[in-house]
């Protein structure tokens, strides 16, 4: 390892190596797609029972490219130190409905609830949650839980996969390129096309369907 790897590699492990060597499951969980316009909140459970090899790419997902991002989504999904790995979402409708952080508590909840088994403790990413097993909220877990971090990884991968058959859906918005995040040349597509039923009516620069769109 790199210098700089062994720092990241210790940051990472501090906390989640304390349940490791109790042979405890341990699950991180995290989300991705709170900030777009568009798209569902995606949330992604990972468990583990023991400490993975070092990972040279693996860390919170926004400090990764989409390249790196995939490799790490690859291992995760092979490594036999994962015992498995549940995904949760929560679409627009949903997030006008109960507002995002309550979208993304529910597209945590129902990560879980897709775990095969039920961990002895959970990781999140400053999110409390109610859950039949202790729950730790973390101030930027995802940059101090390993578990967190490979959440996050997993959550922006299969999101970002969504808001590209997005794309092909409604071309018109370019959706691979931004994500549904308010960049200019999405809210260029708004103002001339207006929403789709992808996009988070409630959300400011969104704005209502208009009449006659399909939904």
């Amino acid at each position: 390892m790199t210098g700089h790897g062994d720092r990241r590699w210790a940051r990472l492990t501090e906390i989640d190596a304390g349940y490791w060597q109790q042979h405890r499951l341990l699950a991180g969980v995290d989300e991705a797609g709170r900030g777009p316009l568009a798209g569902p909140v995606v949330a992604a459970a990972v468990l583990w029972r023991t400490p993975p090899a070092f990972v040279a790419e693996l860390d919170d997902s926004k400090q990764l490219g989409p390249a790196a991002r995939e490799r790490t989504y690859q291992w995760l999904t092979r490594d036999p130190s994962v015992v498995a790995i549940g995904v949760g979402a929560v679409g627009p409708r949903g997030i006008e409905r109960l507002n995002i952080r309550e979208a993304s508590r529910v597209a945590m909840t129902r990560a879980l609830a897709r775990l095969p088994a039920v961990p002895d403790q959970v990781l999140t990413d400053f999110m409390p949650l109610v859950w039949s097993c202790p729950v730790q909220s973390l101030v930027h877990g995802d940059q101090r839980s390993l578990s967190v971090a490979a959440a996050s990884v997993v959550a922006k991968v299969l999101r970002d996969r969504y808001m590209d058959a997005l794309d092909r859906q409604y071309p018109q918005y370019g959706f691979r390129r931004h994500r549904g995040y308010p960049t200019a040349e999405h809210r260029a597509a708004l103002a001339r096309f207006g929403p789709c039923p992808a996009h988070r009516q409630t959300f400011a620069g969104a704005g209502p369907l208009r009449p006659g769109t399909h939904t």
